[in-house]
C-alpha cells in the first residue's frame, strides 16, 4: 500500500479515522464507552476547526492541528462553550494521545506533535460531593409531564436513572429485553469492562417502566435485544449528551419557577448516581452495596 503524499499535505482525516478504530479499538483494546468518550472530543475538535478557522473536516491536515490552533481550540472550549477545567483536561487529553499517536505513525510531524504534549493541563478545584435532597429528586422527577409521549420517556428516563444508579452510558444502552417486567421488576445494566449487574427497582419505578412499555411503539423489524430502551426521533438511540440535555432541560425549568432548586450544584447524570448512593447511605444501607 502506497503511503500519503508529502507529509505537509496528510489528510488529518485519515490519521484521525486509523486513531479511533485501528489505535483505540484494536491495539489498545478501549472499551466502547472510553472510544466514544474520545470521539466526542475530536467531533468537537473538528467542529471547532469549521465554524472558527474556516477549514472543513475533510480539508484539515495534520499540519493544522498544532501547538497554537490546540490552546485556541482549549480557549474556545471555555469561553464559548462555558467547559469546566476538567472538561477542558479530559479534551487536552485526547488530543495528547493523538500527537502521540502520529508522532509514531507520521515522523515527519514528530517536532509539531511533541510540542501537543507539553501543554499543561488546568488546575482544578477539589470535587465536591454536592447531591440533591429527597425533595429535591421528588420535584425533578415529577417535573416531565406524562401526559405527552416525550413527558412519558422523560420521567422514566430520570427515575430509572436515580432508581439503578446507572452510569449515564449504561441508561444509553438499555434496550426493552433488559427489562424483567416479573414482579421484582429487575433492570439489566451492561457497565464498563463489560460487565453486567441486575438491579432491582423499586415499585413506583416498576410501575412507571411498564406503562412505559406498553404505550410505547416497537422499533419494526428489530428485536428486543437491539431495541433501546429510551430513544429519540426516528427511534435513535439516545447518547450521553442527549440524556444530559434532557436532565438539564427539566433543571432549568425547576429553576425558573424557584431560582432556589438544588442551589450550587451542577445537576449532572452523575450527581444523579451519587444522590442515589447519599440517600442508600442515609437510609442505613450499608456501603459495600
Amino acid at each position: 500500500m502506497s503511503r500519503p503524499g508529502p507529509a505537509d499535505g496528510d489528510l488529518a482525516g485519515r490519521w484521525l479515522s486509523k486513531f479511533l478504530t485501528s489505535h483505540l479499538a484494536a491495539e489498545r483494546d478501549l472499551s466502547p464507552q472510553t472510544i466514544a468518550s474520545y470521539r466526542d472530543a475530536i467531533r468537537l475538535l473538528l467542529t471547532w476547526f469549521r465554524d472558527v478557522q474556516g477549514t472543513p473536516p475533510e480539508k484539515l491536515r495534520l499540519a493544522g492541528i498544532d501547538r497554537a490552533r490546540v490552546l485556541a481550540f482549549l480557549d474556545w472550549l471555555q469561553a464559548g462553550r462555558g467547559n469546566s477545567a476538567a472538561t477542558r483536561n479530559q479534551r487536552l487529553a485526547v488530543i495528547k494521545s493523538f500527537a502521540r499517536y502520529t508522532a509514531i505513525e507520521r515522523p515527519e510531524f514528530l517536532g509539531q506533535a511533541t510540542q501537543i504534549p507539553a501543554v499543561r493541563q488546568q488546575k482544578t478545584p477539589a470535587g465536591d460531593m454536592g447531591h440533591l435532597t429527597g425533595s429535591e429528586v421528588k420535584a425533578l422527577l415529577a417535573e416531565p409531564d406524562p401526559a405527552t409521549r416525550r413527558g412519558l420517556r422523560d420521567m422514566v428516563l430520570l427515575s430509572t436513572l436515580y432508581d439503578t444508579a446507572a452510569r449515564v452510558q449504561e441508561i444509553c444502552d438499555l434496550n426493552t429485553s433488559d427489562v424483567r417486567a416479573a414482579r421484582p421488576m429487575v433492570v439489566t445494566l451492561h457497565g464498563k469492562g463489560s460487565k453486567t449487574r441486575r438491579v432491582p427497582v423499586m415499585d413506583p419505578t416498576a410501575q412507571l417502566l411498564e406503562d412505559y412499555l406498553s404505550r410505547r411503539a416497537s422499533r419494526p423489524g428489530v428485536g428486543k435485544d437491539a431495541d433501546p430502551l429510551f430513544n429519540g426521533p426516528q427511534h435513535s438511540r439516545l447518547t450521553r449528551w442527549g440524556v444530559t440535555k434532557i436532565l438539564t432541560r427539566h433543571v432549568q425549568s425547576l429553576r425558573r419557577r424557584d431560582p432556589g432548586y438544588a442551589a450550587g450544584v451542577n445537576v449532572t447524570p452523575h450527581v444523579i448516581r451519587r444522590t442515589r448512593a447519599m440517600h442508600l447511605l442515609q437510609a442505613g444501607v450499608n456501603l459495600i452495596y
